[in-house]
């Protein structure tokens, strides 16, 4: 049985863009609201007490796509036998 991704690779860059899957979706809605909870949670002293939640939370996020999106590589765009080619740099001729 074929894996099915939540979140799919980028089309240029590393990492994953926009779920689809449902499931994706879920995860970043309930990703927002925690975040949006724990910063209205906290006391408001300025960005320092934010930053160590906001960084955590986005550590957790980063491995639930690790764990259920393609794997990440460098894209360069295009379709085809170019696809993860990069252009500045096309590969040699034989």
């Amino acid at each position: 049985m074929p894996r099915s991704y939540w979140f799919p690779a980028r089309r240029f860059g590393w990492g994953w863009g926009l779920p689809c899957a449902w499931q994706g979706w879920v995860v970043l809605a309930l990703w927002g609201a925690v975040v949006a909870a724990g910063l209205a949670w906290l006391p408001d002293d300025g960005p320092v007490p934010h930053a160590p939640f906001v960084g955590a939370m986005t550590l957790i996020l980063v491995v639930v796509l690790w764990a259920t999106g393609e794997p990440p590589h460098w894209r360069w765009g295009g379709s085809g036998d170019d696809a993860g080619q990069d252009p500045d740099n096309p590969p040699r001729e034989r």
